[in-house]
Parts: structure tokens; C-alpha cells; sequence
């Protein structure tokens, strides 16, 4: 009766070691194949998104505006229809828009695979400067004077600027912390508001003149105004609102 052979611990042993061994000397290789292999595949993906032909812009979307602005911000914005998507001047487009004074905040958005979408929010009036001339300067929460009109808009209240130095954006920041902080019982009774500088706005409640000063504490300004009008003086000094005067 024949036995079958089996192997001793000690072949069992070089053999596993020679396997090991094998293993080892083939790492390197397998590493190598994978690494290429991912290379390959970053490869593909870069030259896909930033050079081919498939993930390039063909429409330009503008969305936060009146349609009417539309067509002069598509100029102004200049988009390379045809420029890979992720290639795209962003910075440089949303600069180019900017040039439009009636936008407060541009921001752009790639909206894959072939979109360029441009967001555009228009500046929303707060008041309407008059200079000297008569010429009117329509402007924003930031006190930025961003176009001229021939007639107010309705319902923005009317600021006469002493003078052309009255238009600065300081200046005009210190005309709207009056108009925006006014209640509608007492702007009902303001006949007037005039900006002569940053540090010198001055409006007119019914009889009593009131020296407003600049753009700071326009809360506890209004507060202490309120209460001295009470007495119906002639002039009431808010500019600095903790030691009022009145007379």
C-alpha cells in the first residue's frame, strides 16, 4: 500500500517565504501599473474639463435684473462662447460688469457642462441728491451716487447738497443714516434735508431746524430730536446726541 507524500514544516516554510519573496519583488510593479494608471485617468479628466471640446460654454445666462439690462451686461461681460467652461476669466467677466454703475454685487457661476451664469443684483435707491446746478444724483444704502436723473423716483426722498464737495460718498452716507432712520410720523413733517459734509447734515421739522450732524448714532439722534421737538424750538442740536442743545 503506497502513502502520499506530504510536505515537511520546513518545505512549508521555504515555500511560503519563496512566495513571499515573490510577492515583494512584484510590489514595486503593481504600484507602478496603479500609479500610471491613476495618472492616465487625472490625465483624461484634465484634458476633458480644460481642453476638449465637451465641456465648453455655449449659453450665458443672467439672472438678478430687469430684462431690459440684460443685452448691456451680456456686451459689457464679453463671454469667449466656445473657451472650455473651466477655463473661463470669471474674475476678469465679473470685473467687466461691474462698469455698469447700477449694479451693487456681481458674482459669476459655472453651471456645468456648458452654462456661464452671471448674477447681478441691481442698487436699490435710497435718496436723491440735488446739487447746486439742479441736476439730480440718485443713491444707494452705501451713500453711492450712481446715475443722474431729469426726475426723482417716486416715493425717494429729495436731499439738497450744498455744494458739488456735498456729493462725496462720506457725505452722502451721512445723508442716508437721516432718511433711513426717520419714522413716517416724522418724516411726514420734514420739509427739507441738506448735506453740506460728512459731518454736517441739517433738516427741517416743520418750524425747527435740526442740526443732524454725521452718520453716527442716527438711533439715539432721533430719540433725543423726538423728544426735544416737543417744546417746538427754533434749532435743536443732535450732532452730538448725549449733550443736545436746543434754542
Amino acid at each position: 500500500m503506497s502513502r502520499t507524500s506530504r510536505p515537511t514544516g520546513l518545505a512549508s516554510s521555504r515555500a511560503r517565504f519563496q512566495q513571499r519573496a515573490a510577492d515583494v519583488r512584484r510590489r514595486p510593479w503593481r504600484l507602478a501599473g496603479w500609479g500610471a494608471l491613476a495618472l492616465g485617468m487625472l490625465g483624461l479628466v484634465v484634458w476633458v474639463v480644460g481642453f476638449s471640446p465637451l465641456l465648453v460654454v455655449r449659453t450665458v445666462e443672467v439672472v438678478g435684473v430687469p430684462a431690459g439690462e440684460v443685452p448691456a451686461i451680456t456686451r459689457l461681460a464679453a463671454v469667449p462662447v466656445g473657451t472650455p467652461l473651466a477655463r473661463v476669466d470669471s474674475g476678469g467677466i465679473a470685473d467687466r460688469v461691474r462698469q455698469m454703475a447700477t449694479l451693487a454685487n456681481v458674482s459669476i457661476e459655472r453651471s456645468w457642462p456648458s452654462t456661464l451664469v452671471i448674477h447681478a443684483s441691481p442698487r436699490v435707491p435710497v435718496l436723491v441728491a440735488k446739487n447746486p446746478q439742479g441736476q439730480l444724483h440718485v443713491v444707494d444704502s452705501r451713500g453711492v451716487a450712481y446715475a443722474q436723473v431729469r426726475k426723482a423716483p417716486r416715493g425717494v426722498p429729495l436731499v439738497d447738497a450744498a455744494s458739488d464737495a456735498a456729493l462725496t460718498r462720506d457725505a452722502l452716507k451721512a445723508a442716508v443714516s437721516v432718511v433711513t432712520v426717520l419714522p413716517p410720523s416724522v418724516e411726514r413733517r420734514v420739509t427739507n434735508v441738506t448735506v453740506s459734509g460728512a459731518n454736517l447734515v441739517t433738516l427741517k421739522v416743520g418750524r425747527t431746524t435740526v442740526v443732524w450732524g454725521g452718520v453716527a448714532l442716527p438711533e439715539k439722534k432721533l430719540t433725543v430730536m423726538t423728544a426735544l421737538l416737543k417744546d417746538s424750538p427754533k434749532v435743536i442740536d443732535v450732532s452730538a446726541p448725549d449733550t443736545p442743545v436746543t434754542r
